[in-house]
């Protein structure tokens, strides 16, 4: 079997209630998570993409997040809506939704290394 065209990373972690960091948890990236893995399987996209739980993605402030391979491109939806949005456009058709970018996590482009 071929690798997955796409990876989606959901964080799924809890942090103390007195995190000033905040939680992807508290803040719904348990049923986002949910609503992204619905989505692959409503599409038909399973074994072309898979759409995977993760524990800490260090991007606390900005949660609920998620990142889509191999592009690297991090999201933070805050609605089923966005998330059903990034499977369609980003996982499915391969077009990042711009508007969802957690400003400043944008993939850089490799550069050739100097001889």
């Amino acid at each position: 079997m071929p690798p997955f065209e796409r990876h989606l990373f959901s964080c799924l972690n809890a942090r103390t209630p007195d995190d000033p960091r905040g939680s992807c948890t508290a803040h719904g990236g348990e049923r986002l998570a949910e609503v992204a893995r619905e989505e692959v399987h409503r599409l038909g996209l399973k074994g072309k993409v898979r759409a995977n739980k993760a524990g800490c993605l260090d991007a606390c402030g900005h949660g609920p997040v998620c990142v889509v391979y191999p592009e690297a491109v991090w999201y933070a939806p805050r609605t089923d809506e966005d998330m059903r949005e990034i499977v369609a456009s980003h996982l499915r058709d391969g077009c990042p939704v711009e508007r969802l970018i957690i400003p400043g996590y944008a993939a850089k482009k490799a550069t050739p290394e100097a001889p």
